[in-house]
């Protein structure tokens, strides 16, 4: 295996974001880069404006196959055993990266490691998230939009805790560094997902084959949302919720499961429509949100602010912890838990 590190970027004209991407990306680390941007079918001549950099190589996916398959394509066609694969609309903050693979060497049982993400308006974006029960992903969904501090939400996105160095249920796959041997175990990213829960089932599978997912908040990236899906809110809204079902559809199989799985279709179905015409409901109430702590919302608590309004996470311990995945997943009743086909 190279020493390099490849770091796979699924493109669908991303615009003047991809710049940003690249440049910022050169300072997040001091190990070799190779850079490859799985492209989904762009038109605007920005992943072609990247070609001639002699760290970047362009893969052509040939039209738009979705987020995981353009991942699966970009991981690949590299060596490195250490992969990100990452949005084209993150901003890397100077030595995230570096945090990222110093996480992964100090966690040799890591699958997947994810980053403190701070939205462009500066504030926390919850990215290191438990793994819904069938309470607590029904409490999210139905009150999260109106009620952002609902017991349900708060303990699904682990709201009511700064952020830590720890296991999480899953992580956002809009930056992840991950383990070649781990992904390449599980088969990397289920292309049946075109867009979203696909980070989600990556993670859940991950964790059934033995790996952690690690939140390394010392690594901090911002997510400026400029890329495709952000220009359209309302086929994203819709496929958000096409991606839930295929989850849930998933997670409870079985003859005996039937009428579960229609109650939670007609209910994702008619939180599709209505997140058409309500943004909030799309986007579950506001999920660029600062840290919940002490009954009000804040900053991170303890931390500074540099003078571009990120954070800067001087204090998060950077020494090997206890990777405890039981509370990285919510502990559900027996009658939730995932059971096999019958």
């Amino acid at each position: 295996m190279s020493d390099t590190i490849t770091v796979v970027a699924v493109t669908y004209s991303p615009g003047e974001a991809l710049l940003a991407f690249v440049d910022t990306l050169r300072r997040a680390t001091t190990a070799p880069l190779k850079i490859l941007l799985v492209d989904n079918g762009s038109t605007d001549g920005s992943v072609e404006r990247m070609v001639g950099h002699d760290d970047v190589r362009l893969i052509r996916a040939g039209s738009n196959v979705g987020y995981g398959v353009a991942a699966n394509l970009g991981v690949a066609a590299s060596d490195s055993e250490l992969v990100v694969v990452a949005n084209p609309d993150v901003e890397w903050h100077p030595g995230s990266l570096d945090r990222l693979i110093d996480a992964a060497r100090r966690y040799p049982d890591g699958g997947a490691f994810g980053p403190l993400v701070i939205t462009a308006n500066g504030d926390v974006y919850p990215s290191a998230r438990r793994l819904p029960s069938l309470k607590i992903g029904i409490g999210h969904a139905l009150l999260g939009f109106w009620w952002p501090r609902n017991p349900f939400t708060v303990a699904y996105r682990v709201d009511d805790q700064p952020p830590k160095e720890r296991a999480a249920g899953w992580l956002s796959g809009c930056c992840m560094l991950l383990r070649r041997s781990a992904f390449e175990q599980v088969s990397g990213f289920d292309p049946d997902f075109f867009m979203y829960f696909e980070d989600v089932d990556l993670c859940e599978r991950l964790a059934q084959a033995g790996w952690a997912s690690v939140y390394v908040p010392s690594a901090t990236i911002t997510h400026t949302r400029a890329h495709i899906t952000s220009r359209h809110a309302t086929k994203m809204a819709i496929e958000h919720h096409r991606s839930a079902w295929r989850y849930v559809s998933r997670r409870y199989p079985g003859i005996t499961r039937w009428p579960l799985r229609t109650l939670l279709r007609l209910g994702l179905t008619v939180r599709s429509v209505l997140a058409q015409h309500i943004p909030r409901l799309a986007t579950g109430g506001g999920a660029e949100r600062q840290w919940l702590g002490n009954g009000d919302t804040h900053h991170l608590n303890g931390h500074s602010h540099g003078t571009n309004g990120h954070a800067v996470l001087g204090e998060v311990p950077l020494q090997p912890i206890r990777l405890d995945r039981e509370e990285a997943l919510v502990r559900v009743d027996r009658e939730d838990e995932p059971r096999s086909a019958s």
